[in-house]
This record gives structure tokens, sequence and C-alpha cells, in this order.
């Protein structure tokens, strides 16, 4: 099967989420972490027009397997070229993006201690492995389908929206904290909503039947699940407390969730007062 998504190589108009901030492109982005939320990238790929990872928002990726699944998923997603066709393109893409919701429900069922939480991830791994596997066959069958929108065009209305569904995710992508139910809890609400954008963009632009069917189906689980999600995160505010930090003694600009080393010069990092 063609590999083919998207616009990861793109999807960052300033606000992506890596392990440096400028051009370092260390594949240890658990290692070098701050309290920012920030997935890391590669800027090597260029799918889509409008999109340029060299342009990353400052900071470090927190020191958080959530966010090591985040930056994993997105690496994927950067790997894949668009076709040029709505629906060839968008299966590719999702699926990479469900892939990552495994991961991270993964996450939670081996971290999570609360019921609520767990039981959601055990369901969005469950609803979004099957998806993955009815979308198989439609991407492969799609591999030769004729191009119907421009991927470097950013005017273009399909490309324009695939690039604010991830734009968004960025964005709004929340600090880490102490608690690991809050953090899928948190982290799982953007990445709902950047794959509900990311269907209706589908809905709104693709040709084929089947895939257009099970888009809407995405929305219509997905927000719900992000009421969800919403609702329990008011009722678990009061856990809302920041992961500690540690930092280089040398300040060079090493920082981690955890003790150890730093990363750029191996003294012991102390917790930040």
């Amino acid at each position: 099967m063609k590999k083919s998504a998207f616009f990861l190589a793109a999807l960052c108009s300033g606000t992506l989420l890596l392990g440096s901030c400028n051009s370092d492109k260390s594949a240890d982005t658990t290692a070098t972490t701050t309290q920012n939320t920030t997935v890391a990238t590669d800027s090597a790929a260029a799918g889509m027009a409008g999109m340029d990872h060299s342009k990353m928002a400052d900071g470090a990726a927190a020191a958080s397997p959530l966010v090591a699944s985040m930056n994993d998923m997105m690496a994927k997603m950067d790997a894949l070229k668009p076709m040029g066709n709505t629906d060839h393109d968008f299966a590719h893409m999702m699926m990479e993006h469900h892939k990552g919701a495994v991961a991270m429900a993964d996450i939670e069922l081996r971290d999570g201690k609360d019921a609520t939480m767990r039981q959601m991830a055990g369901k969005i791994k469950a609803d979004q492995q099957k998806e993955i596997g009815e979308m198989e066959p439609i991407a492969e069958r799609l591999d030769s389908a004729p191009t119907n929108y421009k991927p470097q065009d950013p005017a273009d209305p399909f490309t324009s929206a695939m690039k604010a569904s991830m734009d968004g995710m960025m964005k709004n992508m929340p600090p880490m904290v102490a608690d690991a139910d809050l953090n899928f809890n948190m982290l799982m609400t953007v990445h709902h909503q950047s794959a509900v954008d990311m269907a209706k963009a589908e809905v709104a632009h693709g040709k084929d039947s089947k895939l257009k069917e099970m888009a809407q189906m995405m929305i219509d689980a997905q927000q719900k699940e992000i009421q969800q999600f919403k609702a329990w995160h008011a009722r678990n505010a009061g856990k809302m407390k920041a992961a500690a930090v540690f930092e280089c003694p040398m300040n060079d600009g090493g920082q981690s969730a955890a003790p150890g080393k730093c990363p750029k010069c191996g003294m012991d990092l102390e917790k930040k007062a």
C-alpha cells in the first residue's frame, strides 16, 4: 500500500511540539523537557503548502510518555506524502492519527488510576483499532484514485481544512501536570478535536461514500467523548498540580520532568524550586 498522508510536513505554522526550539532534531525528545507540552517533529518532509516544521514554538516537550506517543504519531504522519486525492490522503492520515490515540490509550491503561478514564481509554482503543481495520482496505483501494485537490496550494479548501485541524491541535496543547489521568484527559481532548476537524473536511470534500460515512460516524462518536472528557475534567480540576521540573545547574537549557542527567552536559539535574 502506498503511504500517503499528509500535511505533517507542514502542519506547523509556528506551533508544533519540539524537543528543542530551533533545528535540533534529536530523537531523545522525552529527555529534554519543560512544562510546555509540545510535540517534536522532523522538518525534512515538505508535503503541503504553508506548513514548515522549522518554525516551531519555543520550549521542549514534557518528559511524558503521552507526549512521546504524540511525538511518534506526528513523526509518522510527517513522513507521509499527499497523493492529491482527498479520500486517499484522509484515510492514510487518519489511520496514523488513530494509531496515536491507541498508543495514548495503552499508556492510560498502564499508568492511569481513575476508573472512568481507564474505561474511556479501553473503548477508544477498541473503537479506533476497529476503524483502522476498516480504513485499510479502503485506503489500498484508493491508491490509484485520480487527483482531485492541490496539496501544494494553501488556498485549496481541503488542504486548508486539513492544515487547520492540525494547527488547532498544536495551538491547544495543554501543559502536563502530575496526575496521569488528567494528562490523558487533556491530551485526548485536543487529539479528538483534531480528528473531528479532519473528519469534517472529509465529509465536506471527500468523494468516497463509504469513507464519508465513516468520517461522519467519527464526528458523532468523538464529539460525544469530548463532552465526556470535559465533564470529567470539570469534576477533577482540583488535581491540577504542575509536574516537577528538574533543571541543569549549568543553566544550559537541559530540563526534564524526572530526576536524571542533563542531556546536554551530563550533570545531575536539580529540582526547580
